[in-house]
């Protein structure tokens, strides 16, 4: 289950107004996907530094927007990442990929909406 934190997007709306707020949370899905993506790479690839760059983008992206849950996993993926259990680590990579996946989805239909 996806969470979006609609207040969030209530005061990106209400501070820039519709037409920057659509800008912001556009450009913050651009940059989400493109986030995700290279940190999926990175993760397969072992770049475990790179990851950990990307993910904190990925967490400060997601929360600007009210993705609290892919902010809350992305965490948990920056704190595994320095463990060594290889199986939570790899575990809780998929779920933020899973996650931010949907999220996306989620936020690209609301955009559609008056908040």
């Amino acid at each position: 289950m996806v969470r979006l934190d609609r207040s969030q997007l209530e005061v990106l709306y209400h501070s820039l107004g519709p037409a920057g707020a659509d800008k912001v949370v556009s450009h913050a899905l651009e940059e989400l996907a493109g986030t995700l993506a290279r940190a999926s790479a990175q993760y397969r690839s072992g770049e475990v530094e790179a990851l950990r760059g990307s993910v904190k983008s990925l967490v400060a992206l997601a929360q600007q927007i009210g993705m609290t849950l892919l902010a809350r996993v992305g965490r948990d993926v920056l704190l595994l990442s320095r463990s060594y259990d290889a199986a939570a680590f790899g575990a809780t990579m998929a779920r933020l990929e899973r996650i931010g996946e949907s999220s996306l989805v989620a936020v690209w239909d609301l955009q559609d909406l008056s908040v």
